[in-house]
Protein backbone atom coordinates (compact mmCIF):
# COMPACT_ATOMS: atom_id res chain seq x y z
CA UNK A 1 0.00 0.00 0.00
CA UNK A 2 1.88 3.65 -0.95
CA UNK A 3 1.88 5.90 1.98
CA UNK A 4 1.19 9.13 1.63
CA UNK A 5 4.11 11.77 1.76
CA UNK A 6 4.15 14.30 4.88
CA UNK A 7 2.65 17.73 3.62
CA UNK A 8 5.06 20.20 3.27
CA UNK A 9 3.99 23.95 4.96
CA UNK A 10 3.55 24.70 1.04
CA UNK A 11 1.21 22.54 0.62
CA UNK A 12 -0.21 22.75 3.60
CA UNK A 13 -0.83 26.62 2.72
CA UNK A 14 -2.17 25.63 -0.49
CA UNK A 15 -5.03 23.22 0.72
CA UNK A 16 -5.82 26.03 3.67
CA UNK A 17 -6.20 28.41 1.10
CA UNK A 18 -8.93 25.90 -0.38
CA UNK A 19 -10.77 25.86 2.04
CA UNK A 20 -10.76 28.91 3.47
CA UNK A 21 -11.96 30.11 0.26
CA UNK A 22 -14.87 28.10 0.47
CA UNK A 23 -15.90 28.84 3.76
CA UNK A 24 -15.18 32.48 2.71
CA UNK A 25 -18.31 32.20 0.08
CA UNK A 26 -20.34 29.45 2.35
CA UNK A 27 -20.49 32.21 5.39
CA UNK A 28 -21.03 35.14 2.63
CA UNK A 29 -24.22 33.47 1.88
CA UNK A 30 -25.50 32.22 5.54
CA UNK A 31 -24.68 35.96 7.30
CA UNK A 32 -26.10 38.07 4.23
CA UNK A 33 -29.54 35.91 4.92
CA UNK A 34 -28.82 36.14 8.79
CA UNK A 35 -28.47 40.31 8.74
CA UNK A 36 -32.04 40.18 7.31
CA UNK A 37 -34.08 37.33 8.04
CA UNK A 38 -35.34 38.69 11.54
CA UNK A 39 -36.13 41.99 10.07
CA UNK A 40 -38.02 39.89 7.22
CA UNK A 41 -40.49 38.50 9.45
CA UNK A 42 -41.02 41.19 11.75
CA UNK A 43 -40.87 43.94 8.99
CA UNK A 44 -42.42 41.71 5.57
CA UNK A 45 -44.58 38.80 7.34
CA UNK A 46 -45.57 40.82 10.44
CA UNK A 47 -43.94 38.72 12.88
CA UNK A 48 -44.05 40.04 16.66
CA UNK A 49 -40.76 40.05 18.29
CA UNK A 50 -41.32 37.34 20.15
CA UNK A 51 -42.17 34.78 17.48
CA UNK A 52 -39.51 36.20 15.33
CA UNK A 53 -36.53 35.91 17.95
CA UNK A 54 -38.03 31.93 18.59
CA UNK A 55 -38.12 31.01 15.20
CA UNK A 56 -34.80 32.52 14.16
CA UNK A 57 -33.20 30.99 17.56
CA UNK A 58 -35.25 27.13 16.21
CA UNK A 59 -33.72 27.65 12.84
CA UNK A 60 -30.22 28.49 14.57
CA UNK A 61 -30.05 25.41 16.66
CA UNK A 62 -31.32 23.18 13.60
CA UNK A 63 -28.14 25.07 11.87
CA UNK A 64 -25.74 23.98 14.28
CA UNK A 65 -27.31 20.69 15.21
CA UNK A 66 -27.19 18.98 11.81
CA UNK A 67 -23.44 19.27 11.54
CA UNK A 68 -23.27 16.28 14.23
CA UNK A 69 -24.73 14.22 11.40
CA UNK A 70 -22.80 15.72 8.58
CA UNK A 71 -19.95 15.26 10.41
CA UNK A 72 -20.78 11.52 11.02
CA UNK A 73 -21.57 11.46 7.32
CA UNK A 74 -18.03 12.30 6.17
CA UNK A 75 -16.67 10.32 8.54
CA UNK A 76 -17.58 7.36 7.69
CA UNK A 77 -20.60 7.61 4.16
CA UNK A 78 -19.23 9.63 1.69
CA UNK A 79 -15.94 11.37 3.17
CA UNK A 80 -15.47 14.85 4.52
CA UNK A 81 -14.49 16.24 1.06
CA UNK A 82 -17.66 14.72 -0.49
CA UNK A 83 -20.19 15.58 2.09
CA UNK A 84 -18.60 19.12 2.27
CA UNK A 85 -19.13 19.76 -1.43
CA UNK A 86 -22.32 18.38 -1.12
CA UNK A 87 -23.71 20.49 1.20
CA UNK A 88 -22.37 23.77 -0.51
CA UNK A 89 -24.68 21.94 -3.04
CA UNK A 90 -28.01 22.11 -0.91
CA UNK A 91 -26.95 25.34 0.46
CA UNK A 92 -27.20 27.09 -3.10
CA UNK A 93 -30.69 25.80 -3.05
CA UNK A 94 -31.70 26.72 0.21
CA UNK A 95 -30.95 30.60 -0.87
CA UNK A 96 -32.08 30.34 -4.33
CA UNK A 97 -35.70 29.25 -2.69
CA UNK A 98 -35.21 32.15 -0.34
CA UNK A 99 -35.40 34.54 -3.82
CA UNK A 100 -39.25 33.24 -4.49
CA UNK A 101 -41.27 36.70 -3.98
CA UNK A 102 -44.59 35.45 -1.44
CA UNK A 103 -45.42 35.91 1.84
CA UNK A 104 -45.71 32.19 2.51
CA UNK A 105 -44.80 31.43 6.28
CA UNK A 106 -44.38 27.55 5.44
CA UNK A 107 -42.68 28.23 2.67
CA UNK A 108 -40.00 30.85 4.71
CA UNK A 109 -39.56 27.50 6.92
CA UNK A 110 -39.25 24.87 4.18
CA UNK A 111 -36.34 26.98 2.91
CA UNK A 112 -34.72 27.35 5.93
CA UNK A 113 -34.89 23.50 6.66
CA UNK A 114 -32.94 23.61 3.41
CA UNK A 115 -30.17 25.46 4.76
CA UNK A 116 -30.78 23.47 7.87
CA UNK A 117 -29.55 20.67 5.94
CA UNK A 118 -27.09 22.25 3.47
CA UNK A 119 -24.89 23.53 6.73
CA UNK A 120 -25.09 20.11 7.90
CA UNK A 121 -23.47 18.66 5.43
CA UNK A 122 -21.21 21.35 5.05
CA UNK A 123 -20.12 22.85 8.36
CA UNK A 124 -18.55 20.10 10.38
CA UNK A 125 -16.46 18.31 7.04
CA UNK A 126 -14.52 21.89 6.38
CA UNK A 127 -13.70 22.66 9.75
CA UNK A 128 -12.71 19.03 9.65
CA UNK A 129 -10.35 19.21 6.94
CA UNK A 130 -8.29 21.87 8.22
CA UNK A 131 -7.62 20.08 11.33
CA UNK A 132 -6.49 17.44 9.18
CA UNK A 133 -4.54 19.61 7.34
CA UNK A 134 -2.64 20.87 10.49
CA UNK A 135 -3.20 17.30 12.53
CA UNK A 136 0.07 17.27 15.49
CA UNK A 137 1.06 20.90 15.58
CA UNK A 138 -0.93 22.37 18.32
CA UNK A 139 0.73 25.88 17.62
CA UNK A 140 -0.01 25.64 14.37
CA UNK A 141 -3.34 24.66 14.56
CA UNK A 142 -5.04 27.73 17.03
CA UNK A 143 -2.89 30.02 14.50
CA UNK A 144 -4.97 28.05 11.37
CA UNK A 145 -8.38 27.83 13.00
CA UNK A 146 -7.89 31.84 14.32
CA UNK A 147 -7.02 32.43 10.76
CA UNK A 148 -9.78 30.25 9.15
CA UNK A 149 -12.24 32.02 11.38
CA UNK A 150 -11.07 35.45 10.06
CA UNK A 151 -12.50 33.83 6.76
CA UNK A 152 -15.66 33.23 8.07
CA UNK A 153 -16.05 36.89 9.12
CA UNK A 154 -14.35 38.24 5.66
CA UNK A 155 -17.79 36.75 4.16
CA UNK A 156 -20.24 37.81 6.83
CA UNK A 157 -18.59 41.40 6.46
CA UNK A 158 -19.11 41.60 2.97
CA UNK A 159 -22.60 40.48 3.01
CA UNK A 160 -23.81 41.82 5.93
CA UNK A 161 -22.80 45.29 4.15
CA UNK A 162 -24.03 44.64 1.18
CA UNK A 163 -27.12 42.56 1.78
CA UNK A 164 -29.16 45.53 4.04
CA UNK A 165 -27.69 48.05 1.63
CA UNK A 166 -29.18 46.26 -2.10
CA UNK A 167 -32.67 45.63 0.17
CA UNK A 168 -33.36 48.80 0.73
CA UNK A 169 -31.82 49.96 -2.46
CA UNK A 170 -34.43 48.13 -5.08
CA UNK A 171 -36.88 48.11 -2.59
CA UNK A 172 -37.27 52.08 -2.54
CA UNK A 173 -36.33 51.67 -6.53
CA UNK A 174 -38.81 49.20 -7.61
CA UNK A 175 -41.23 48.32 -4.40
CA UNK A 176 -41.65 47.36 -0.99
CA UNK A 177 -41.08 43.13 -1.55
CA UNK A 178 -38.57 42.65 -4.36
CA UNK A 179 -35.88 44.21 -2.62
CA UNK A 180 -35.74 41.63 0.44
CA UNK A 181 -35.44 38.54 -2.58
CA UNK A 182 -32.24 40.32 -4.63
CA UNK A 183 -31.02 40.32 -1.56
CA UNK A 184 -31.37 36.66 -1.04
CA UNK A 185 -30.49 36.12 -4.32
CA UNK A 186 -27.13 37.81 -4.01
CA UNK A 187 -26.61 34.61 -0.85
CA UNK A 188 -27.01 32.04 -3.53
CA UNK A 189 -24.47 33.28 -5.88
CA UNK A 190 -21.98 33.52 -3.03
CA UNK A 191 -22.37 30.02 -2.74
CA UNK A 192 -21.90 29.19 -6.59
CA UNK A 193 -18.54 31.34 -6.86
CA UNK A 194 -17.45 29.19 -4.02
CA UNK A 195 -17.78 26.10 -5.67
CA UNK A 196 -16.74 27.49 -8.47
CA UNK A 197 -13.67 28.52 -6.71
CA UNK A 198 -13.21 25.09 -5.36
CA UNK A 199 -13.46 23.30 -8.48
CA UNK A 200 -10.77 25.30 -9.77
CA UNK A 201 -8.47 24.43 -6.78
CA UNK A 202 -9.42 20.85 -6.41
CA UNK A 203 -6.35 19.18 -6.98
CA UNK A 204 -4.82 21.11 -3.97
CA UNK A 205 -7.46 18.92 -1.59
CA UNK A 206 -6.48 15.43 -3.09
CA UNK A 207 -4.30 14.50 -0.08
CA UNK A 208 -6.55 15.75 2.33
CA UNK A 209 -9.65 13.76 3.48
CA UNK A 210 -11.33 10.90 5.39
CA UNK A 211 -11.24 7.10 4.33
CA UNK A 212 -14.47 7.03 2.17
CA UNK A 213 -12.69 10.43 -0.22
CA UNK A 214 -10.28 7.87 -0.95
CA UNK A 215 -12.75 5.20 -2.26
CA UNK A 216 -15.11 5.00 -5.57
CA UNK A 217 -18.45 7.03 -4.84
CA UNK A 218 -20.82 4.71 -3.78
CA UNK A 219 -24.24 5.90 -5.39
CA UNK A 220 -26.14 4.11 -2.94
CA UNK A 221 -24.84 5.48 -0.07
CA UNK A 222 -25.09 9.06 -1.56
CA UNK A 223 -28.63 8.26 -2.55
CA UNK A 224 -29.56 7.07 1.24
CA UNK A 225 -27.80 10.40 1.95
CA UNK A 226 -30.02 12.57 -0.02
CA UNK A 227 -33.49 10.57 0.75
CA UNK A 228 -32.38 11.58 4.66
CA UNK A 229 -31.91 15.12 3.95
CA UNK A 230 -35.54 15.36 2.19
CA UNK A 231 -36.56 13.39 5.41
CA UNK A 232 -34.75 16.07 7.67
CA UNK A 233 -35.78 18.98 5.57
CA UNK A 234 -39.43 18.15 6.43
CA UNK A 235 -38.74 17.26 10.21
CA UNK A 236 -37.33 20.86 10.57
CA UNK A 237 -39.64 22.51 8.76
CA UNK A 238 -42.51 20.87 11.43
CA UNK A 239 -40.05 22.17 14.51
CA UNK A 240 -39.94 25.86 12.89
CA UNK A 241 -43.82 25.91 12.69
CA UNK A 242 -44.34 24.32 16.37
CA UNK A 243 -42.65 26.42 19.25
CA UNK A 244 -43.04 23.40 21.93
CA UNK A 245 -42.01 20.71 19.42
CA UNK A 246 -38.75 23.04 18.64
CA UNK A 247 -38.07 23.77 22.16
CA UNK A 248 -38.50 19.87 23.30
CA UNK A 249 -35.83 19.32 20.46
CA UNK A 250 -33.31 21.19 21.74
CA UNK A 251 -33.48 20.00 25.52
CA UNK A 252 -33.35 16.40 24.10
CA UNK A 253 -30.28 17.27 21.98
CA UNK A 254 -29.02 18.51 25.26
CA UNK A 255 -29.22 15.15 26.73
CA UNK A 256 -28.01 13.71 23.72
CA UNK A 257 -24.59 15.88 23.89
CA UNK A 258 -24.22 15.31 27.00
CA UNK A 259 -24.94 11.74 26.38
CA UNK A 260 -22.56 11.63 24.02
CA UNK A 261 -19.19 12.73 25.85
CA UNK A 262 -20.03 10.64 28.88
CA UNK A 263 -20.02 7.82 26.58
CA UNK A 264 -16.84 8.15 24.70
CA UNK A 265 -15.02 9.48 27.94
CA UNK A 266 -16.36 6.50 29.86
CA UNK A 267 -15.52 3.93 26.68
CA UNK A 268 -12.59 5.78 25.38
CA UNK A 269 -8.58 4.62 26.15
CA UNK A 270 -7.39 5.61 29.52
CA UNK A 271 -4.75 7.64 27.58
CA UNK A 272 -7.80 10.12 25.76
CA UNK A 273 -10.00 10.84 28.53
CA UNK A 274 -8.48 14.21 29.95
CA UNK A 275 -8.73 15.70 26.45
CA UNK A 276 -11.97 14.49 26.26
CA UNK A 277 -12.99 16.25 29.94
CA UNK A 278 -11.04 18.99 28.68
CA UNK A 279 -12.91 19.51 26.01
CA UNK A 280 -16.25 18.68 27.88
CA UNK A 281 -15.72 21.47 30.07
CA UNK A 282 -14.69 23.83 27.01
CA UNK A 283 -17.60 23.25 25.23
CA UNK A 284 -20.21 23.68 28.29
CA UNK A 285 -18.13 27.43 28.09
CA UNK A 286 -19.05 27.95 24.77
CA UNK A 287 -22.72 27.25 25.10
CA UNK A 288 -22.57 29.75 27.39
CA UNK A 289 -20.88 32.42 25.31
CA UNK A 290 -23.36 31.26 22.04
CA UNK A 291 -26.34 32.88 24.34
CA UNK A 292 -24.63 36.02 24.50
CA UNK A 293 -23.89 35.77 20.54
CA UNK A 294 -27.54 34.79 19.41
CA UNK A 295 -28.29 38.42 21.01
CA UNK A 296 -26.73 40.15 17.96
CA UNK A 297 -29.00 38.77 14.85
CA UNK A 298 -31.70 39.11 17.70
CA UNK A 299 -32.46 41.70 20.76
CA UNK A 300 -29.67 43.78 19.04
CA UNK A 301 -30.94 43.77 15.48
CA UNK A 302 -33.81 44.93 16.72
CA UNK A 303 -32.48 47.81 19.31
CA UNK A 304 -30.87 49.00 16.24
CA UNK A 305 -33.90 49.56 14.16
CA UNK A 306 -35.52 50.99 16.84
CA UNK A 307 -33.30 52.91 19.25
CA UNK A 308 -30.11 53.55 17.28
CA UNK A 309 -29.27 56.84 15.13
CA UNK A 310 -28.23 55.29 12.10
CA UNK A 311 -26.35 58.35 10.90
CA UNK A 312 -22.21 57.96 10.83
CA UNK A 313 -21.08 60.73 12.13
CA UNK A 314 -16.89 61.37 12.39
CA UNK A 315 -15.40 64.72 14.08
CA UNK A 316 -18.91 66.44 13.60
CA UNK A 317 -18.97 65.32 10.17
CA UNK A 318 -21.93 63.10 8.93
CA UNK A 319 -20.06 60.70 6.10
CA UNK A 320 -23.69 58.52 5.74
CA UNK A 321 -26.85 56.57 7.14
CA UNK A 322 -26.40 52.77 8.02
CA UNK A 323 -28.96 50.11 7.10
CA UNK A 324 -29.94 49.16 10.67
CA UNK A 325 -29.14 45.33 9.60
CA UNK A 326 -25.77 46.63 8.84
CA UNK A 327 -24.69 47.41 12.30
CA UNK A 328 -23.95 43.54 12.32
CA UNK A 329 -21.28 44.02 9.71
CA UNK A 330 -19.47 45.89 13.13
CA UNK A 331 -18.96 41.87 14.22
CA UNK A 332 -17.14 40.47 11.43
CA UNK A 333 -15.10 43.95 10.51
CA UNK A 334 -13.75 44.00 14.04
CA UNK A 335 -12.84 40.01 14.30
CA UNK A 336 -11.19 40.92 10.37
CA UNK A 337 -8.99 43.70 11.87
CA UNK A 338 -7.97 41.44 15.01
CA UNK A 339 -7.60 38.04 13.66
CA UNK A 340 -4.59 38.08 11.95
CA UNK A 341 -2.81 40.18 15.22
CA UNK A 342 -4.11 37.63 17.65
CA UNK A 343 -3.04 34.45 14.88
CA UNK A 344 0.58 36.15 15.26
CA UNK A 345 0.48 36.79 18.70
CA UNK A 346 -0.89 32.89 19.31
CA UNK A 347 2.57 31.43 16.98
CA UNK A 348 4.83 33.47 18.38
CA UNK A 349 4.20 32.90 22.06
CA UNK A 350 3.68 28.97 21.00
CA UNK A 351 7.55 29.18 19.36
CA UNK A 352 8.39 31.45 22.54
CA UNK A 353 6.74 28.74 24.82
CA UNK A 354 4.79 31.10 26.43
CA UNK A 355 1.20 30.80 24.93
CA UNK A 356 -1.64 30.63 27.77
CA UNK A 357 -3.89 27.57 27.97
CA UNK A 358 -7.26 27.83 25.79
CA UNK A 359 -9.28 27.75 29.08
CA UNK A 360 -7.42 30.92 30.47
CA UNK A 361 -8.64 32.96 26.79
CA UNK A 362 -12.05 31.43 27.40
CA UNK A 363 -11.93 33.13 30.70
CA UNK A 364 -10.30 36.29 29.30
CA UNK A 365 -12.84 36.40 26.71
CA UNK A 366 -16.18 36.43 28.82
CA UNK A 367 -14.68 39.40 30.64
CA UNK A 368 -14.70 41.31 27.34
CA UNK A 369 -18.21 40.23 26.59
CA UNK A 370 -19.39 41.42 29.71
CA UNK A 371 -17.99 45.20 28.67
CA UNK A 372 -19.52 45.23 25.85
CA UNK A 373 -23.01 44.56 26.95
CA UNK A 374 -22.46 47.13 29.70
CA UNK A 375 -21.72 48.98 26.73
CA UNK A 376 -24.93 48.62 25.19
CA UNK A 377 -26.16 48.91 29.01
CA UNK A 378 -25.25 52.64 29.20
CA UNK A 379 -27.48 53.73 25.66
CA UNK A 380 -30.20 54.53 29.14
CA UNK A 381 -27.65 57.45 30.03
CA UNK A 382 -26.23 58.35 26.61
CA UNK A 383 -29.61 58.13 24.55
CA UNK A 384 -30.97 61.76 22.86
CA UNK A 385 -33.92 63.70 24.01
CA UNK A 386 -35.52 61.28 21.38
CA UNK A 387 -34.40 58.06 22.80
CA UNK A 388 -31.67 57.13 20.38
CA UNK A 389 -28.22 56.04 21.09
CA UNK A 390 -25.10 57.40 18.55
CA UNK A 391 -23.88 54.47 16.15
CA UNK A 392 -20.49 54.56 17.33
CA UNK A 393 -21.74 53.13 20.43
CA UNK A 394 -22.31 49.78 18.35
CA UNK A 395 -19.10 50.02 17.26
CA UNK A 396 -17.22 50.12 20.47
CA UNK A 397 -20.07 47.30 22.03
CA UNK A 398 -19.24 45.14 19.32
CA UNK A 399 -15.74 45.89 19.12
CA UNK A 400 -15.09 44.06 22.99
CA UNK A 401 -17.98 41.39 22.04
CA UNK A 402 -16.19 40.27 18.90
CA UNK A 403 -12.46 40.55 20.81
CA UNK A 404 -13.97 38.03 23.28
CA UNK A 405 -15.73 36.19 20.17
CA UNK A 406 -12.06 35.42 18.97
CA UNK A 407 -11.17 34.08 22.69
CA UNK A 408 -14.21 31.85 22.93
CA UNK A 409 -15.71 30.74 19.82
CA UNK A 410 -12.78 31.37 17.62
CA UNK A 411 -11.06 29.14 19.42
CA UNK A 412 -13.91 26.59 19.73
CA UNK A 413 -12.96 24.03 16.70
CA UNK A 414 -9.31 24.47 17.69
CA UNK A 415 -10.26 23.21 20.81
CA UNK A 416 -12.05 20.10 19.57
CA UNK A 417 -8.70 19.77 17.28
CA UNK A 418 -6.32 19.48 19.68
CA UNK A 419 -8.15 17.49 22.95
CA UNK A 420 -10.29 15.04 20.37
CA UNK A 421 -8.60 12.01 19.06
CA UNK A 422 -8.61 12.29 15.49
CA UNK A 423 -10.50 8.82 14.77
CA UNK A 424 -13.50 10.83 16.54
CA UNK A 425 -12.69 14.30 14.76
CA UNK A 426 -15.68 14.83 12.44
CA UNK A 427 -18.17 13.24 14.82
CA UNK A 428 -16.85 15.28 17.53
CA UNK A 429 -17.14 18.51 15.51
CA UNK A 430 -20.40 17.64 14.83
CA UNK A 431 -21.14 17.18 19.01
CA UNK A 432 -19.33 20.68 19.19
CA UNK A 433 -22.14 22.19 16.70
CA UNK A 434 -25.04 20.55 18.32
CA UNK A 435 -23.76 22.53 21.66
CA UNK A 436 -23.37 25.71 20.22
CA UNK A 437 -26.65 25.16 18.71
CA UNK A 438 -28.71 24.34 22.08
CA UNK A 439 -27.21 27.70 23.02
CA UNK A 440 -28.50 29.60 19.65
CA UNK A 441 -32.01 28.52 20.93
CA UNK A 442 -31.84 29.43 24.97
CA UNK A 443 -30.16 32.86 23.43
CA UNK A 444 -33.64 33.07 21.38
CA UNK A 445 -35.44 32.73 24.47
CA UNK A 446 -33.02 35.70 26.63
CA UNK A 447 -33.81 37.80 23.70
CA UNK A 448 -37.25 37.61 23.91
CA UNK A 449 -37.03 39.45 27.32
CA UNK A 450 -36.29 42.93 25.21
CA UNK A 451 -39.69 42.00 23.17
CA UNK A 452 -41.38 45.41 22.44
CA UNK A 453 -45.26 44.91 22.67
CA UNK A 454 -46.99 46.03 18.63
CA UNK A 455 -47.92 49.24 20.34
CA UNK A 456 -45.02 50.78 21.67
CA UNK A 457 -43.49 52.55 18.70
CA UNK A 458 -41.72 55.80 20.70
CA UNK A 459 -37.96 54.65 21.22
CA UNK A 460 -38.29 56.33 24.56
CA UNK A 461 -40.33 53.65 25.46
CA UNK A 462 -38.37 50.97 23.84
CA UNK A 463 -35.32 51.67 25.41
CA UNK A 464 -35.31 50.54 28.96
CA UNK A 465 -36.43 47.53 27.62
CA UNK A 466 -33.16 46.32 25.87
CA UNK A 467 -31.07 48.21 28.70
CA UNK A 468 -32.48 46.22 31.25
CA UNK A 469 -31.62 42.60 28.96
CA UNK A 470 -28.05 44.39 28.11
CA UNK A 471 -26.89 44.91 31.93
CA UNK A 472 -28.28 41.37 32.93
CA UNK A 473 -26.32 39.71 29.97
CA UNK A 474 -23.43 41.84 31.26
CA UNK A 475 -23.73 40.73 34.81
CA UNK A 476 -24.50 37.12 32.96
CA UNK A 477 -20.75 37.58 31.35
CA UNK A 478 -19.02 38.30 34.58
CA UNK A 479 -20.35 35.35 36.32
CA UNK A 480 -19.11 33.00 33.49
CA UNK A 481 -15.97 34.58 33.93
CA UNK A 482 -16.04 33.46 37.52
CA UNK A 483 -16.72 29.96 36.64
CA UNK A 484 -14.20 29.91 33.73
CA UNK A 485 -11.29 31.07 36.54
CA UNK A 486 -12.39 28.51 38.82
CA UNK A 487 -12.08 25.65 36.94
CA UNK A 488 -8.17 26.90 35.27
CA UNK A 489 -6.27 24.34 37.68
CA UNK A 490 -8.60 21.44 36.64
CA UNK A 491 -8.24 22.62 32.96
CA UNK A 492 -4.50 22.92 33.27
CA UNK A 493 -4.31 19.73 35.54
CA UNK A 494 -6.50 17.80 32.18
CA UNK A 495 -4.38 19.81 29.92
CA UNK A 496 -0.84 18.75 31.35
CA UNK A 497 -2.15 14.79 31.25
CA UNK A 498 -3.01 15.18 28.00
CA UNK A 499 0.21 16.37 26.96
CA UNK A 500 2.01 14.03 28.14
CA UNK A 501 -0.33 11.31 26.56
CA UNK A 502 0.36 12.30 23.15
CA UNK A 503 4.03 12.83 24.28
CA UNK A 504 4.33 9.02 24.70
CA UNK A 505 2.49 7.73 21.77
Amino acid sequence: METTPTPTTASQTRSFTTIFLIEMWERFGFYGMQALIVYYMVQRLGFPDERATLVWGAAAALIYVAPAIGGWIGDKILGTRRTMLLGALVLTIGYSLMVVPGQSVWFLFFALSVIVVGNGLFKANAGNLVRKIYEGDDSRIDSAFTIYYMAVNLGAMISQLLTPWLKDYVNETYGNELGWHVAFAVCAIGLLLGLINYWLMRRTMDHIGSEPDELPLNWGKLGAVLLGSVGFIFMSAYILENQGVARAFVYLAAVVVIGIFAYLISTGQRNERAGLIAALVLTIQTVFYFIFYQQMSTSLALFALRNVDPAFVVFGVHLWDWSPAQFQAFNPIWIFVLSPILAWAYTRAGNAGKDISIAAKFALGFVLVAAGFFIYGASGHMADATGRVSSWLMVWGYGAISLGELLVSGLGLAMIARYVPARMGGFMMGAYFVASGVSQYLGGLVATFASVPRNITNPLESLPIYTALFNKLGIAALVCTAIAIAVLPLMNRLSQTHHEHAQNE
